[in-house]
């Protein structure tokens, strides 16, 4: 067992972001679902629908909805990644060598960070160039960045279930799919107050509402008031049952 578990992380993090940056297409993929889905509610539908948010643009109402599907979107990746090596034997390999073990599963977590965090940055120029406008401070862009973070480091944490127990390409990729679809029934397009009573309740109390709500005062440069709060539960809450569940299957596997 190594004594240098950070040092082994970086090294690892480092092979895993040459991967990524060798096929930059992951990136592209990721941030092109989002942003049709953008120009399809801006320009298509968007027209049609009452946000009740005055006289703001409907692409500041559901640019926080976009960026957390672009997170959803982009964790699939870690899981096929973890799947390949899995697959591949490299982490048998890894197991011989003196390296802490958790720093092969932190690798591909802090790649993810580091590819969602572009794929983000091609969502937020897009929506800039489609009119989005915000009154958010350096102190808000520092707790949305925040949010938007810890949001990524929880899904990240529970891509790498599938990551680890798939037994097929198709099924280390498939978990996402949910997770993407889910802030469709949310606050993310339309306020829940016009949907029917068994949807609206299951949307005000799943986390995707709180988060895109915190956003969304955040950038508007208002005060978040106890969404922020529940928002933050939600994404600590998921990354401590996500990271306890995956290290205890990664010690089963490599025991």
């Amino acid at each position: 067992m190594s004594a240098r578990p950070l040092g082994d992380t970086a090294v690892l993090t480092g092979r895993s972001l040459r991967h990524v940056l060798r096929s930059p297409d992951t990136i592209i993929t990721t941030a092109i679902i989002p942003i049709a889905l953008m120009l399809l509610f801006v320009y298509v539908l968007g027209g049609a629908i009452d946000t009740g948010s005055g006289s703001g643009s409907y692409v500041d109402y559901l640019l926080p909805g976009i960026l957390l599907i672009t997170i959803a979107s982009g964790v699939a990746y870690t899981a096929f990644r973890l799947f390949m090596d899995m697959r591949g034997g490299i982490l048998e390999r890894f197991r011989s060598m003196p390296i802490a073990g958790s720093s092969v599963l932190w690798a591909h977590v802090l790649t993810s960070l580091v590819s969602n965090a572009a794929s983000l940055a091609a969502v937020l120029g897009v929506s800039l160039l489609l009119g989005f406008r915000t009154g958010a401070g350096a102190g808000a862009w520092l707790a949305i960045a925040g949010i938007l973070l810890l949001f990524t480091l929880a899904l990240t944490w529970l891509a790498v279930i599938p990551g680890l127990t798939a037994r097929s390409v198709d099924g280390a990729s498939a978990f996402s799919y949910p997770l993407i679809f889910l802030p469709f029934i949310s606050s993310a397009f339309v306020p829940t107050d016009s949907m029917p009573g068994p949807v609206r309740w299951f949307a005000e109390h799943q986390p995707v509402t709180s988060i895109v709500n915190a956003i969304r005062e955040l950038f508007a440069g208002r005060p978040a008031g106890g969404d922020i709060w529940v928002a933050l539960a939600w994404c600590a809450g998921i990354l401590i049952v996500a990271y306890a569940t995956a290290m205890r299957i990664y010690r089963r596997k490599t025991a």
